[in-house]
């Protein structure tokens, strides 16, 4: 069982790769999308890291897919910039899961 990057940028790909962890760099919704699909398929994939920009290019379907995906991980990762809103978006997910405002 391996992780698997999906990335905005190539600074957290390569930062990534330093530790042996593969990925993909892309940029626009349905690339991602795609890419995503493709690392959903993979039955050696535990593990999906995204980058919270992509995140943002689909809240919706990775939120359904955290909550509904049986086999692999998504895990939401900041980038160079950093996020603030990580936190909310991890109370956001807790709430979802369990059913509870946090």
């Amino acid at each position: 069982m391996k992780f698997f990057l999906l990335s905005d940028n190539q600074d957290s790909l390569v930062g990534m790769r330093l530790v042996g962890i593969e990925g993909v760099v892309v940029h626009e919704k349905q690339a991602f999308l795609r890419a995503l699909e493709k690392a959903l398929e993979d039955p050696s994939i535990a593990v999906i890291l995204v980058t919270t920009k992509l995140v943002g290019l689909a809240p919706d379907i990775i939120s359904e897919l955290k909550l509904t995906q049986p086999r692999q991980l998504i895990v939401e990762i900041p980038d160079r910039h950093g996020d603030a809103g990580i936190g909310e978006a991890i109370d956001k997910y807790v709430s979802e899961a369990i059913g509870v405002k946090l």
